[in-house]
């Protein structure tokens, strides 16, 4: 099973283990590629980077899900394939399909707003 956790505006948590549909022949990117706005992020629980990074998206209501790779055996592979083999938290995907892992949180902010 997946730990997720869903981050909406407003402060909402909602916290559900279960698994993230699959579907057959469907990519990684697709699998893992959050809706437009939100943003994705990979982490553990014990992970400092990952604590701050969720407080001040929190903070500034930006939508996240997250997915501890501690639970997840596809989400800790995906990690590795996009941090040369490390399993570096947090990573985190944007609705392009792209990539940041420990971005600045004015980095992340940039990205979506270029999203947009």
């Amino acid at each position: 099973m997946t730990l997720v956790r869903h981050h909406d505006r407003g402060g909402a948590i909602g916290q559900a283990n279960r698994e993230i549909p699959t579907i057959r022949g469907m990519s990684d990117e697709a699998r893992w590629t959050p809706e437009r706005g939100a943003v994705l992020m990979f982490t553990t629980v014990w992970c400092g980077y990952c604590m701050r990074l969720k407080s001040q998206m929190m903070r500034e209501d930006i939508p996240f899900t997250e997915v501890d790779i501690e639970h997840d055996p596809d989400a800790a592979h995906f990690v590795e394939n996009h941090n040369g083999g490390n399993q570096t938290v947090p990573t985190v995907v944007f609705p392009d399909g792209s990539t940041m892992t420990n971005p600045p949180f004015k980095e992340l902010t940039a990205k979506l707003e270029a999203l947009a």
